[in-house]
């Protein structure tokens, strides 16, 4: 099966905003990316809006004409945003305010009611979930008690240890797509997948709906060229 991808953008943000105005644009890039090949366009707004803005993802709707995926904690500010632009998926993620990037999944026991409640408003508006996730098999169980539709598989500590080992890094997520598939929920990955490991998760993952990939295929894009760079992707996950 092809597996669709989403580019996430907030780097494209983070350079706007390290000058400040409006360059480079983000809704430019929005329809760029989509029009090099994208399936999607992923943005993960935070509470100090360090990147991406919360006003960029209201305008970000009017563009973006594939799916839209928003991710983020679900605090009140995030939910109300979500509601409110009504994107075609929200990726939930148990940040914190402080974190420089995302590095752990839920623990979808503990968080259990927390999440159920979110993702019930979440689907009344007719968005499809998704929840990061850890590569285990209690936290997959206990996905699909959260009423979710989907999981995103953290993939850091496959990215880490794929030049070391391969067939060892892959080897839980494998497992963990194996059984989320079986309880009939949907599949989505990304954290640190890039050019050089994307082909090898793709073809150890059978059921792999999505990948969401923002910092390496920008970083790459200054080398190829980003028309170029969401060919090659495309190419490795068909």
């Amino acid at each position: 099966m092809k597996t669709k991808l989403s580019v996430n953008i907030n780097k494209i943000a983070t350079l706007r905003n390290a000058r400040g105005g409006d360059f480079p644009n983000v809704l430019e890039f929005a329809k760029r990316v989509q029009e090099y090949g994208a399936d999607g366009v992923t943005i993960h707004p935070r509470p100090d809006e360090r990147h991406i803005r919360y006003q960029d993802a209201v305008e970000l709707r009017k563009v973006v004409d594939t799916e839209f995926n928003i991710e983020g904690n679900p605090i009140d500010k995030f939910v109300d945003l979500v509601l409110k632009v009504k994107p075609e998926q929200v990726t939930l993620v148990p940040d914190d305010p402080n974190q420089i990037t995302s590095d752990h999944g839920w623990d979808t026991i503990k968080y259990k009611n927390f999440l159920q409640d979110i993702i019930k408003d979440f689907k009344n508006a007719g968005i499809r979930t998704s929840i990061f996730v850890d590569p285990v098999s209690e936290m997959i169980e206990g996905a699909i008690n959260t009423g979710t539709d989907r999981i995103e598989l953290y993939t850091e500590s496959y990215a880490k240890n794929f030049n070391i080992n391969p067939k060892l890094a892959v080897e839980d997520f494998t497992n963990a797509s194996k059984l989320a598939h079986q309880l009939g929920l949907g599949i989505n990955a990304g954290h640190d997948l890039n050019l050089d490991n994307i082909l090898f998760f793709k073809q150890n993952l059978p059921f792999l709906d999505e990948v969401s990939i923002g910092h390496a295929l920008i970083v790459e894009s200054l080398i190829f060229g980003m028309e170029n760079v969401i060919g090659m992707y495309q190419n490795k996950l068909k």
